[in-house]
């Protein structure tokens, strides 16, 4: 299969499409390279896929309409993963425009692309963001997420809302994907984990908000691609039980889907940084402080749909999975 992926140089996109590219499919990578964080990690984490001959780099921003169009022209894929985004939560409350612009926007020129050139199935990034102010735990795709307290949030349900439209309208097959707290090799350097590793070797205080009280369902990237990729194999159908009387959120008249995808087992914060410490071998200094506008204190996926549908569920243990950041982390940096 040929595979579009967009956000190709990122943290997910690149893992995802190294997989695809190792089980013989043949990957367009869409990126911008912004300056959003290091160009360099991104420059090193396409340097993994240049090695594949069946591997085209595009350099391309979502917000460009005419390059988008013409792509998916050339190219002719079968499948799009969209993992593009402006992300970052506490950055959406300072450059809320940037979200429109690449989030919205940008996802209006994949749905389009898809719509013109026979994709069969087109799989997009959501956020477990989406759920908000939602404090029913777990979080479960089948429930209204209509109170984003973020405009990354609100931009990701907006996602949400285009994609059924286009499956409702063109019969365009269309999966959503919420995923719950990304860590890992390769990882974004303005995550929680990135940052506490740099800050802790460099002997600088982390940041613990919410006191360190809150509890996030993190979830380890390889758990995370090949919840992907068994999503991207299985293309939606419409749901033949849907009732507009009763409508579930997750499913549609139309052939579109939605998931969670999170390790379905919640870690307090301050425990997250204990195994950082141990896998460090260093204390950390903490300076704690109050919960930041536009986060939400707990997240915890839950997962019935992936293990039902997908036959698929994350296990990765943090303890493991940071283990793993760290080896990786020393190797790149030299730390």
């Amino acid at each position: 299969m040929k595979v579009l992926v967009t956000g190709s140089a990122g943290f997910i996109g690149s893992t995802l499409a190294l997989r695809l590219l190792e089980r013989g499919d043949e990957v367009v990578g869409i990126d911008n390279l912004s300056d959003y964080y290091e160009v360099e990690l991104k420059e090193a984490r396409l340097d993994r896929l240049r090695a594949f001959g069946g591997f085209t780099d595009l350099r391309l921003g979502l917000e460009d309409r005419e390059g988008i169009a013409a792509a998916f022209a050339e190219h002719g894929p079968d499948l799009v993963v969209n993992l593009a985004a402006q992300a970052g939560v506490r950055y959406s409350i300072e450059n809320p425009l940037a979200y429109v612009d690449t989030n919205v926007l940008g996802f209006a020129h994949i749905l389009e692309g898809c719509r013109h050139n026979g994709v069969e199935h087109l799989v997009y990034a959501s956020s477990s963001s989406v759920y908000g102010a939602n404090t029913r735990m777990p979080f479960s795709v089948h429930d209204n997420v209509d109170h984003p307290l973020s405009l990354y949030a609100a931009s990701k349900k907006a996602n949400e809302l285009m994609a059924h439209t286009y499956s409702h309208l063109y019969r365009l097959p269309t999966t959503g994907l919420r995923f719950f707290t990304v860590y890992g090799p390769w990882g974004r350097p303005d995550m929680a984990l990135f940052l506490f590793t740099r800050a802790i070797l460099e002997g600088r205080p982390i940041r613990v908000f919410n006191y360190g009280r809150h509890r996030r369902d993190f979830t380890y990237i390889d758990d995370i691609v090949e919840g992907v990729i068994r999503v991207l194999d299985r293309i939606p159908e419409p749901n033949p039980a849907w009732n507009g009387d009763l409508p579930d959120a997750a499913t549609s008249s139309a052939p579109y889907r939605l998931y969670n995808i999170g390790n379905n087992r919640p870690v307090e914060l301050m425990h997250y940084i204990e195994v950082l410490e141990r896998c460090l071998g260093r204390q950390a200094e903490k300076e704690m402080l109050p919960l930041q506008p536009g986060d939400v204190p707990d997240t915890y996926a839950d997962v019935a749909d992936l293990v039902e549908q997908l036959d698929y569920k994350p296990a990765t243990t943090v303890e493991d999975g940071v283990a793993r950041f760290v080896d990786w982390y020393r190797g790149y940096y030299g730390a």
